[in-house]
């Protein structure tokens, strides 16, 4: 099994969202399918059916996080101390062409958020900024064509 980094951060929510799912969500789900049971004939019973369907989506969500985590090796970011870009990096880069800055966390696939500029390391644009240095430059191909950034710093901050 392939190991895949994460941060300490992404970690602990996806434990946390497991733990939610495992000891509140997969409890309520056997009550409402116990009571929808209890109602009688099961073909065309919709509460029971509907019970078993988020059943089969909680436990499938359990499934899939309990494989993220074992295969997850946890990146302890303010230990890392490197003169390149690499996983963990906060990173400040300028779009060359519109000089609009933009700031990034270069984080695991299970845990990259567009919306908290949380980019995955196999993203295109995080392959592009893993190894480089303050003041490169990268072209990212992009939907709208190739983009240029410069990257102006970084630092590793939990």
């Amino acid at each position: 099994m392939e190991e895949v980094p994460i941060t300490l951060a992404g970690q602990t929510r996806l434990q946390a969202e497991l733990d939610q799912l495992v000891k509140v969500e997969r409890e309520v789900i056997k009550l409402a399918i116990a009571e929808a049971r209890e109602l009688g004939d099961l073909k065309e019973n919709a509460e029971y059916h509907s019970a078993k369907e988020k059943q089969s989506i909680i436990e499938g969500r359990i499934a899939q996080l309990q494989g993220i985590l074992a295969r997850s090796r946890v990146i302890d970011i303010s230990k890392i101390k490197s003169q390149k870009v690499v996983f963990g990096a906060t990173v400040v880069i300028v779009e060359t062409e519109k000089d609009i800055r933009h700031k990034y966390i270069i984080v695991g696939e299970d845990e990259s958020n567009s919306r908290e500029n949380k980019i995955s390391y196999t993203s295109p644009l995080g392959r592009a900024l893993i190894g480089k240095e303050e003041g490169d430059v990268i072209i990212v191909k992009a939907p709208r064509g190739d983009v240029e950034y410069e990257i102006e710093s970084f630092e590793f901050v939990d």
